[in-house]
C-alpha cells in the first residue's frame, strides 16, 4: 500500500497491542529529517512518524502550503493548499493506523511553525482522529479549518502551544490570541513562551515532553 505522504518511522522500543502515535510536522521549507531528529529523545512506547510536506520547493526543502508575497512585501498564505494539506494529514493518520498497529485513540500531532498551523486545523477539524496535539511556533488560522468545526466534539482534545518572545517570523502577538479562542471551545490548553526566537529551545522540548509524559 503506497501512503499519501513520504515519511521517516521509529518504530516502538516497547511494543504494546497497540502503541500511540507521535505524528511530526516539519516547517515551511524543511523536510522529515528535521523534527525526526527529536525521535531518540521521545518516549519508547510511541511509534514516531516524521511526515514530508506534500509540495517540492526543490534542494530537499518542502512546503505545507504555499506563502506568496505582493509588492508590497506582504505575505498571504495560499488557503486552498493548507486545506488540501489539512485533510492529507487526516487520511494519512487513517493510513498508518490501518498499516501499523497503533492505538487510534491516542495520536498526538507534533508541529513546528507551518506544521504547526497545520496540526491546529487537523485536531480541530477531524478531534476524533487526534487526541494531543504539540503546537510550536504557529498560531491558529480559522481560515483553514472546517467550516462547520463549531460543531465538533473537542471533549478529548488537549494542546500545549508554545513561542518563541522574540520570533521575527510568526509574531508573539499571534500566538498569545490563540488560547482564549481554543478555551473557549472547551479544549484544555498549556501555553508557555521562551525568550527566543523562531526555534525550538531546549526547555521548550524538555516541557512539551513532560507534558507528554503527563498525558499518559
Amino acid at each position: 500500500m503506497s501512503l499519501s505522504l513520504e515519511f521517516k518511522i521509529r518504530e516502538p522500543k516497547v511494543k504494546l497491542d497497540k502503541n500511540p502515535l507521535l505524528l511530526l510536522l516539519h516547517g515551511y521549507g524543511s523536510n522529515e529529517a528535521d523534527l525526526f531528529c527529536f525521535a531518540e529523545e521521545l518516549p519508547e512506547n510511541y511509534y514516531i512518524i516524521s511526515a514530508r510536506a506534500p509540495y517540492d520547493m526543490q534542494y530537499g526543502s518542502y512546503a505545507w502550503y504555499a506563502i506568496n508575497f505582493d509588492a508590497d512585501q506582504n505575505k498571504f498564505s495560499d488557503n486552498d493548499q493548507a486545506k488540501e494539506s489539512r485533510d492529507l494529514i487526516a487520511k494519512f493518520i487513517d493510513e498508518l493506523i490501518q498499516i501499523y498497529p497503533i492505538d487510534a485513540q491516542n495520536v498526538s500531532l507534533i508541529g513546528f511553525s507551518q506544521g504547526s498551523i497545520l496540526s491546529y486545523a487537523v485536531a480541530l477539524s477531524y478531534p476524533e482522529k487526534v487526541q494531543k496535539v504539540v503546537a510550536m511556533s504557529g498560531y491558529l488560522n480559522l481560515d483553514i479549518v472546517a467550516e462547520d468545526y463549531l460543531k465538533n466534539n473537542f471533549s478529548n482534545l488537549k494542546i500545549f502551544a508554545s513561542h518563541g518572545t522574540v520570533d521575527q517570523v510568526i509574531p508573539i502577538d499571534w500566538a498569545r490570541k490563540t488560547p482564549a479562542i481554543l478555551e473557549n471551545l472547551g479544549i484544555e490548553v498549556t501555553y508557555k513562551e521562551y525568550p527566543i526566537g523562531h526555534g525550538v529551545a531546549p526547555q521548550n522540548f524538555y516541557d512539551f515532553k513532560n507534558w507528554l509524559l503527563e498525558q499518559q
